[in-house]
């Protein structure tokens, strides 16, 4: 197999630019990313698709972020609309887990047929009470074993209906008190304190691919997660997560530094692969430039995540709808 570009990008609108097309082709990115700048009607969002796996000549995964709540790219009538995932949680009370399946079997079957082939979930990340509102109802719990436990029930769910989970954010984002997308987190909680919060991730380091949470644990490095090699060791060796591991986007505010010096810092603590969202053509060129072709390690992990996309089971998705309102 070819060597694939060390990038996930974004796209402009709705189809891709001939400037976008030459590029995508010459830079062979791993995936790409939709948002709602990219989405109107089914048939073009499944054109779109077509387009960008024709770019780059293999069945590129293409990510979204469909949590439910306020992180849901695809709205109705394209897809269902869901309670945030910690309201759905509570709602559910014993049946969490049995809910929670269905909610992501139910989102895959939507993305599929969309095209889409990925999904940035679960987000195993662990509430505390001081969590920033723009992650708090997005997590599952506060608990790290019961939140394990929806993370893979979410997993599965995706997973069993054709659609590469993605677990966010390693390792661990619950004790954030500002938004990443605007300021860098600091956490200064001790080692002993932060085991809990990376124990989901530990729990589901089987998943093929990971997103990079982008803040700082000062017990362990003061260089942010997503650039810092001491804590790339650290979810390779002590979370144990062999997956291919993404960036966040790597234009968040809470990064600080060129993109171009950014995506090479990142690669060099042990990321695979940047991803970069906002659709931004000369950005893109500073990323690829930096970023190059992934390294042989990646391009491992790359193919085996690839090759972990399954086949739908078959399912009775009126019968699923009908069982999750019931919860």
């Amino acid at each position: 197999m070819d060597r694939f570009g060390a990038t996930i990008f974004g796209c402009e609108g709705l189809r891709l630019s001939d400037d976008e097309h030459a590029f995508f082709r010459d830079v062979r990115p791993f995936g790409f990313i939709l948002f709602a700048r990219n989405i109107e009607s089914s048939d073009q969002v499944r054109a779109l698709c077509e387009e960008l796996r024709a770019c780059v000549a293999h069945h590129a995964p293409i990510l979204i972020d469909q949590e439910g709540g306020r992180v849901q790219r695809f709205r109705a009538p394209l897809a269902s609309e869901f309670l945030p995932p910690l309201e759905q949680v509570v709602a559910a009370g014993e049946n969490a887990e049995r809910a929670m399946y269905v909610r992501y079997r139910i989102i895959a079957h939507e993305l599929l047929s969309l095209g889409v082939d990925a999904n940035c979930a679960p987000m195993v990340d662990v509430a505390h009470e001081s969590t920033h509102p723009f992650l708090k109802n997005r997590c599952y719990g506060f608990d790290s074993e019961y939140v394990s436990r929806i993370g893979r029930a979410v997993a599965d769910g995706l997973s069993d209906g054709g659609v590469l989970p993605v677990v966010k954010h390693i390792p661990g984002h619950g004790r954030a008190v500002v938004d990443s997308h605007f300021d860098l987190p600091t956490v200064a909680a001790p080692i002993s304190e932060l085991d809990a919060d990376f124990a989901p991730f530990k729990a589901l380091n089987d998943l093929p691919m990971g997103m990079t949470a982008h803040l700082v644990y000062e017990a362990i490095d003061d260089a942010p997660a997503t650039t810092s090699a001491k804590m790339m060791r650290m979810i390779r060796d002590d979370i144990g997560f062999g997956g291919l591991i993404m960036t966040d986007d790597i234009n968040m505010k809470a990064l600080k530094g060129s993109l171009g010096a950014l995506s090479r810092v990142s690669l060099d603590a042990g990321c695979d692969v940047i991803l970069h969202c906002n659709g931004d053509f000369a950005e893109m060129q500073e990323v690829a430039q930096a970023s190059g072709e992934m390294t042989d390690a990646a391009q491992t992990r790359a193919e085996a995540a690839l090759a972990a996309r399954k086949s739908p089971d078959t399912v009775d998705i009126e019968a699923l709808s009908a069982e999750l309102k019931a919860f």
